[in-house]
């Protein structure tokens, strides 16, 4: 069984376990009882009836969120001539557009939050697979960023705005940050309400009923809070 520490025992001691909250007063709690000393993530956490291992079944799509992620969004463009040039010009942080910056990137370096790419360099970053596929950091047209050069500045605006990919994983699950404890409650509901609506979106065509049964928001290393699956969010109090 889980040691925790006192920290972590108060704040689960203010959230009833077998409560199903709303969705504001779920955010609220999940920041009252956060433990942590520099601003944690607020996470959102969805456990659905999907069935990874079915084709009709997978859930894999981006959103923008209103009000971003509170961090500074590093960019890695893989491109070369017109396509880094783009890149470059709309403000790319890092651009791997030569043999030796993919040698650094496959033996580690990997200083980067986003990765994109134009489709004409996609031959030499599938090499790369093994380093970024585990990190979530492959470049995949279905998550917007593969793209071509007349479109990088909007996906390099879109990254560093709090453009976030959101995936069913092996387990039938989602995870997905929608901020910091330092957000307004308002923007953190306004971020969820944006997920939630992506989520419905991207609904997979073998999906039956209320295809997410369970969603728990938490902070870093803080108590889970369950919240009410089919609230609908239409706007803010």
């Amino acid at each position: 069984m889980t040691k925790h520490g006192k920290k972590y025992t108060a704040a689960l001691a203010k959230v009833d376990i077998d409560k199903i909250y709303s969705a504001s007063e779920a955010i609220a709690l999940a920041k009252a009882t956060s433990i942590t000393k520099f601003d944690s993530t607020v996470e959102i956490h969805l456990r659905t009836t999907l069935d990874p291992r079915m084709a009709d079944q997978q859930l894999r799509d981006v959103v923008v969120l209103p009000h971003g992620l509170g961090k500074t969004v590093r960019v890695l463009v893989f491109a070369t001539g017109e396509g880094a040039l783009a890149a470059r010009a709309a403000g790319a942080d890092l651009v791997a557009d030569d043999d030796e910056s993919m040698k650094k990137i496959e033996g580690g370096m990997l200083d980067f939050d986003v990765a994109i790419a134009t489709p004409d360099a996609m031959g030499k970053v599938g090499r790369l697979g093994r380093v970024l596929g585990p990190r979530g950091l492959m470049p995949n047209p279905k998550a917007g960023t593969v793209v071509p050069a007349q479109d990088m500045e909007r996906a390099i605006k879109e990254a560093k705005a709090g453009r976030v990919e959101f995936r069913l994983d092996k387990t039938s699950n989602i995870h997905v940050s929608i901020g910091k404890v330092s957000f307004a409650i308002n923007q953190l509901i306004e971020n969820y309400a944006a997920l939630m609506d992506a989520v419905n979106k991207a609904r997979p065509s073998g999906a039956k009923g209320n295809f997410v049964k369970r969603i728990t928001v938490t902070t870093t290393m803080g108590p889970g809070v369950k919240m009410e699956p089919g609230e609908h969010i239409e706007g803010v109090e």
